[in-house]
């Protein structure tokens, strides 16, 4: 009788038991709304899984419900970009668990397994499952972690966890920890191989089993058991307090370390508490402060410095990296030939060894720094022994090595500012020569100045009283050093418009010669069509913002004629014509280097544009028919700044692409604000075409690569990269990097593309790049 009973009890138990977990079960069908019902809760509810904010939008993840401290352990497709607040999560018929727009169509699927789902469920562990009808497992985000590893999950072998960006930005960012199949766990920066030379903490398990996982205790006992469930070793020691409510999560940190965190959930206190770290040196992850920055210990935590010459992207983002202080950094070429450099040493540092070339023997520290000096393309000199190893910029996982004997030396253009201190390659006796020359040239000039002085005003006051007599030219040349033409000194110098050189939307270019003293000077005469009915005002005030832009990427404006009807500007000649003309004609293609800095150069005109010049200008027609070559294949681009003097019914311009991917931005059809963001694409095709060698719309080509952008994509996706660049031999970083960044600035997102300073900033390799969306991502399922 009371083993009748016993079993009677226990059935009864074990009834409301399942009851219980049949009650925390999701059904399929069953959905979630960021708006309504944000999340499916663990039994107890100390998990969520659903929406939760993110930034102005929304994130699927999993976090802690049961504290004031919604800590989030897992998200879902972190590389993808947050949806909006119309979107629904749906644990569809079929199994899947997907996300949809507002229409209900598929955007991402955020779980799916080799069978199909009968319903899901959030645990009281942190785990999400689905599962099959008999209770098999079909998927669980335990075997997908981020950042994250909760008690009771495993990392298994091959398995990686990734730090996040930052606090805010829970996508993947520098540092990873991975589960290796020779037994050891390591931990690297991104992007790297895994090979000794790029880790910066280890188990130092390798070769010590098969099949060896990290565990996760419930004290927080954190060990590697090999594949005969054998703990090789303690990471940590546990034992640590525990009860019902005391949870543990482990986590690899914005900061690359990976700690062990603590809180209780009836404390007075919600905070977590970190229990252990993997080191007590902030500095051990390589390339915490980025790119041409290293780090050091102060006060035992971690602080960014530049290299000399450099200063950091953002000073209130220290681990961004540092970029040029100067525009004219050290390249090979025309533009810095007048820029003298010099060596700056920097003791006991180590950066990643990375040399293009290795100089053995060299005896002495002196040889090294000048070899360095005579080679344009050497950036860094590191020299140890009797070893000079040449390196280009940028540098990577700078450190604070004290007691290295390594030298490093730094190439620094004259004018930069060093420590406070403006960078000078004159010693001080030709400092005191120079200041008396300049004594004595000035006390001669004030002479002569006097005895002209007034022959000079007299003859400045009648130009005056001229020039204001003249309508046309009131304002402008007052402000901006320009030489004005008449229409009939440029029929002359062009003699008689003879020579077309060019024509495009704004109007039709002729070549000139324009006489310079003893020099004839070459330049081109763009006669503008469809002026605005305003005239001369507007056409004033346009030449002013054209004029007053200065920059080495920029075609240079020499003159104008403001003549009646006849609006006419004169710019310097670019003898080598477009860069269409080069990318696209087979024999005068550049090299793959050549083109990698000739989209950076482009970036940098863009970006000056955009930012650093007086008045912001949007192109509004970026292509390589818009970017001219100098006599040095150095790019500048044309027809900036003229968008606003074309009659409104020139936008047929862009609309006569309608239906093609050109170079023309989405928004353009959608009859939405056009941004800074429209040149962002425009640029994004040009970088892509200088990868590839093609314009954006080819007809003569396999019909699955005929529009350019879609094909890069498939490519990317595919990881097949080789194949937009044939044989050619390309460094492959450097290609996936260009062609990443290509792809961010198609989106058709215009909030998804970057601006150009990050454009720049990517290009040069000083920002890491997060893996790009598919461009129509956003808009093919709205």
């Amino acid at each position: 009788m009371a083993a009748v009973l016993l079993f009677f009890l226990i059935s009864v138990f074990s009834s409301l038991a399942a009851a219980q977990q049949r009650s925390s079960n999701i059904s399929l069908g069953s959905s979630l709304s960021p708006t309504k019902t944000p999340s499916w809760l663990s039994p107890s509810g100390r998990f969520a899984f659903g929406f939760y904010p993110y930034g102005d939008s929304f994130a699927v993840g999993i976090w802690f419900a049961g504290i004031p401290q919604k800590t989030v352990i897992w998200t879902a497709n972190r590389q993808d970009p947050p949806v909006p607040g119309n979107t629904t999560l749906v644990l569809q018929n079929d199994g899947r668990l997907i996300l949809q727009s507002a229409q209900n169509q598929t955007i991402k699927s955020i779980a799916e397994g080799p069978q199909s789902a009968s319903f899901a469920s959030m645990l009281d562990s942190g785990n999400f499952v689905l599962y099959t009808s008999s209770g098999v497992v079909v998927w669980q985000s335990f075997d997908n972690p981020t950042d994250t590893l909760l008690p009771g999950q495993p990392l298994k072998v091959g398995s990686e966890l990734f730090s996040s960006v930052s606090e805010i930005d829970h996508s993947r960012g520098r540092f990873r920890l991975k589960m290796q199949d020779d037994g050891n766990l390591v931990q690297y920066p991104v992007d790297t191989p895994d090979t000794a030379p790029y880790s910066y903490w280890a188990s130092g398990t390798n070769g010590q089993g098969n099949n060896v996982s990290l565990n996760f205790d419930s004290d927080g006992h954190l060990y590697l058991l090999n594949g005969t469930s054998f703990n090789i070793r303690n990471v940590t020691n546990g034992g640590f307090a525990t009860g019902k409510t005391m949870v543990y999560r482990m986590t690899i940190d914005v900061d690359g370390l990976f700690r062990l965190y603590s809180t209780n959930l009836n404390g007075n206190s919600s905070d977590w508490s970190m229990v252990w770290n993997s080191t007590s040196n902030f500095c051990d992850p390589k390339g915490l402060c980025g790119m041409n920055a290293y780090c050091i210990l102060m006060d035992q935590k971690s602080d960014c410095r530049c290299l000399p010459g450099f200063d950091f992207i953002d000073r209130n983002q220290r681990t961004w990296g540092c970029t040029w202080k100067l525009s004219a950094e050290n390249t090979c070429g025309s533009e810095n030939q007048n820029i003298d450099y010099s060596m700056i040493s920097l003791d006991q540092t180590t950066w990643e060894d990375d040399p293009y070339a290795i100089l053995s023997p060299i005896t002495s520290e002196e040889d090294c720094k000048n070899a360095c000096l005579e080679d344009c393309n050497c950036d860094v000199a590191v020299f140890n022994k009797q070893d000079c190893r040449k390196q280009k910029l940028p540098l990577r996982y700078g450190r604070r090595n004290l007691g290295d004997s390594t030298m490093v030396y730094v190439k620094v253009g004259s004018g930069s500012e060093i420590n406070g201190t403006t960078i000078s390659h004159q010693n001080k006796k030709e400092q005191r020569k120079d200041i008396l020359i300049i004594g004595v040239v000035f006390f001669v000039c004030a002479f002569i100045l006097l005895a002209f002085s007034v022959v000079i005003s007299y003859r400045n006051r009648v130009w005056a009283y001229k020039r204001i007599l003249d309508p046309g030219s009131i304002g402008l040349t007052e402000e901006i050093a320009l030489r004005s033409f008449t229409i009939a000194e440029l029929q002359k110098l062009t003699e008689g418009f003879k020579e077309e050189v060019g024509r495009g939307a704004f109007g039709t270019v002729f070549k000139g010669t324009l006489p310079n003293g003893h020099i004839q000077r070459i330049v081109a005469v763009k006669r503008l069509e469809k002026m605005l009915d305003e005239g001369e005002r507007e056409f004033q005030t346009e030449i002013r913002v054209i004029a007053k832009t200065h920059h080495r990427n920029l075609v240079r404006l020499v003159g104008y004629c403001n003549d009646g009807p006849n609006k006419l500007l004169v710019y310097e000649y670019m003898s080598n014509g477009s860069l269409a003309d080069l990318l696209f004609t087979k024999e005068r293609r550049p090299n793959w280097d050549e083109r990698v800095g000739i989209a950076l150069k482009i970036a940098r005109g863009i970006l000056y544009l955009h930012d650093e010049c007086e008045t912001q200008i949007i192109h509004c027609d970026i292509k390589p028919q818009n970017i001219l070559m100098d006599e040095f294949n150095c790019p500048k681009i044309a027809d900036f700044g003229l968008a606003k003097l074309l009659k409104p019914d020139q936008s047929g311009t862009f609309t006569a692409i309608r239906g093609t991917r050109g170079y023309v931005a989405p928004e353009w059809h959608r009859n939405m604000p056009i941004t800074v963001k429209a040149d962002i694409y425009s640029f994004g095709v040009v970088l892509l075409e200088l990868v590839c060698c093609r314009r954006s719309v080819d007809v003569n080509v396999p019909e699955d690569e005929i529009v350019l952008t879609d094909w890069v994509y498939d490519c990317f996706k595919a990881g097949e990269l080789q194949k937009l660049v044939g044989d050619e031999v390309v460094d492959k970083k450097r290609l996936e990097r260009m062609v990443s960044v290509g792809l961010w600035c198609i989106q058709d997102e215009p909030s998804l593309r970057p601006f150009m300073k990050k454009v720049v900033l990517m290009l040069e390799g000083t920002v890491d790049i997060p893996v790009p969306p598919s461009p129509s991502s956003f808009f093919s399922t709205i």
